[in-house]
């Protein structure tokens, strides 16, 4: 029996006096207990389908076909309707809690409001059911964190608050729109098994939203391929990933990091060196801001990067990656020793320092957010130019043209805004800033998280293509290792800050050695 079914589907929006189309002719159903992935890339229409379900999609769009749910039609209601619906009968669990969540309220009265508006249950009632739903959900000693803000919980424990909302008030449909792209691999895994445990005892239905194959092949019973804002292939999982019908769904299965990176030659120098690199955040208390303790980011992290070789740094978020980074580019104040090009980095300041920042760049995680909105791309890749007085005698447009050609963009959308780019083009933007510089070392701080599978690929294979070019050491920071196995020579596993596990990749990756490491490959790879 069909919990909801979609027909002929058909969205557009208006937009300056014309209707672009996000949607054509869409069809597909979730029958009662099943879990159906909708799966395509950036821009294909997946979580714009799933919000019409509801009608969460503004004025300025226009939908027609059919969506029914439970017999009832969803498309052309009253607004008064679909309100009976939303969050009684379908909730959704979107993919970043931190801009779900309101962050001026506690997760106590985050939830109490939707009880109130939808079961009239207030004071302890309510209280006692908050209790309840986040004990479901497996938040530890529940009851303490009721006056939490989003801000003081971690990103696995605000996903679970946000799958606590949405069961609630005993949803039968669940809608999960990429609820684990921003997570690490092992609360990904756990976010996964809590979502299906819950499927089993709650009774629900539940259509998936990702650009993961590797979830879509852990979860799902029926896959939906979507491309241009159609479903060109669909069927039971085991089938679409056995047998693929359509070339773009073979492109979706054919889109995983293969290959590693080149060898380092024998004789290849040292670009950098850390010995008992330390991060430590001061507790400061009282009036006089006393010093009472330390918040130990980074312990002792030791390690070397050669010219053409790439460290890989993997944990969980606030394990001390980024920090690590961070203060080897010397943007955070540490203890120990950082060695740069032969250059002992302590005690350089100012324009002692500046000397070498063009030698050291970083790439960070989200394109978007680097990237100013009010430059063009030009503007962008070309500021570190002036800034560092790098060939001030040679033209700058020919220059980003250049770059521009090596990092896979065409020099004619140079005049465009970074809005007006995908985000793998926007990636690639930022990677050709960096670039620009010839720099010696590159921090790579997540490059490919906030990128589908298949831009995934490119960007990792332009980064190898570069280093392969150009002999630059790379620090990748990651919590994907299926891209540091492509990517990096060598492995340093971190963990609450300290460093747990470090050496050869193939050999980290074979054969883990802690405990902390092995949770981490079986999480990514399977036990």
């Amino acid at each position: 029996m069909s919990v909801l079914e979609v027909k002929n589907l058909k969205i557009s929006f208006r937009q300056d006096g014309r209707l672009i189309e996000a949607v054509r002719g869409v069809s597909f159903s979730v029958n009662n207990g099943e879990t159906v992935a909708l799966v395509g890339e950036s821009g294909s229409g997946k979580s714009v389908t799933a919000l019409s379900t509801v009608g969460l999609l503004g004025d300025t769009a226009e939908v027609s076909g059919s969506v029914t749910y439970a017999g009832r039609q969803m498309v052309g209601v009253p607004e008064r309707e679909l309100r009976k619906v939303r969050g009684n009968d379908i909730s959704f669990i979107f993919q970043e809690p931190m801009t779900s969540l309101n962050p001026l309220h506690t997760i106590e009265k985050q939830m109490a409001e939707s009880l109130s508006l939808h079961q009239a249950l207030t004071g302890a009632a309510a209280r006692a059911r908050v209790i309840e739903l986040l004990n479901k959900v497996g938040i530890r000693d529940a009851e303490s964190r009721l006056g939490a803000y989003p801000h003081q919980l971690s990103g696995g424990q605000r996903q679970r608050v946000m799958i606590a909302m949405a069961l609630a008030n005993g949803p039968e449909l669940l809608v999960a729109d990429e609820p684990t792209t921003a997570l690490d691999v092992t609360i990904q895994a756990q976010i996964l098994d809590l979502l299906a445990d819950l499927k089993r005892t709650e009774k629900l239905s539940l259509l998936f939203i990702t650009h993961d194959l590797g979830i879509v092949r852990r979860i799902a019973d029926r896959v939906c391929v979507m491309q241009g804002g159609e479903i060109v292939e669909q069927g039971p999982t085991a089938e679409i990933f056995a047998n693929p019908q359509h070339p773009y769904t073979q492109k979706l299965l054919a889109a995983e990091q293969k290959g590693g990176p080149d060898p380092v030659p024998a004789n290849a120098a040292e670009v950098v060196r850390t010995d008992n690199l330390r991060v430590w955040f001061p507790i400061q208390k009282g009036l006089l801001r006393r010093t009472v303790g330390h918040v130990k980011a980074v312990n002792e992290a030791t390690l070397t990067v050669r010219s053409g070789e790439t460290m890989g740094i993997v944990g969980e978020s606030g394990s001390g990656k980024t920090t690590l980074a961070l203060a080897i580019l010397q943007l955070l104040p540490a203890a120990g020793t950082v060695v740069f090009m032969g250059k002992d980095l302590r005690g350089r300041t100012g324009s002692a320092l500046r000397g070498l920042r063009r030698e050291m760049q970083v790439v960070f995680q989200d394109p978007y957010g680097s990237l100013s909105p009010r430059l063009t791309a030009e503007q962008i890749i070309a500021e570190g130019l002036g800034v560092h007085g790098v060939d001030p005698g040679r033209n700058r447009t020919e220059m980003v043209a250049e770059i521009m050609r090596e990092v896979g963009l065409d020099p004619a959308m140079m005049a465009r805004y970074p809005h007006e780019f995908s985000g793998g083009q926007r990636q690639r933007i930022a990677i050709a800033r960096a670039m620009i510089l010839r720099p010696k070392l590159v921090v790579l701080d997540e490059p490919t998280s906030a990128l589908d599978m298949t831009v995934q690929v490119q960007i990792v294979e332009l980064l190898r293509e570069l280093q392969r070019k150009w002999g630059l050491a790379y620090i990748f920071i990651s919590h994907d290792l299926r891209v540091i196995r492509a990517m990096a020579h060598k492995v340093m596993v971190m963990q609450a800050g300290d460093v747990v596990e470090k050496g050869d990749c193939a050999t980290v990756f074979t054969n883990p050695k802690s405990d902390y490491t092995k949770a981490l490959m079986a999480a990514a790879f399977g036990p």
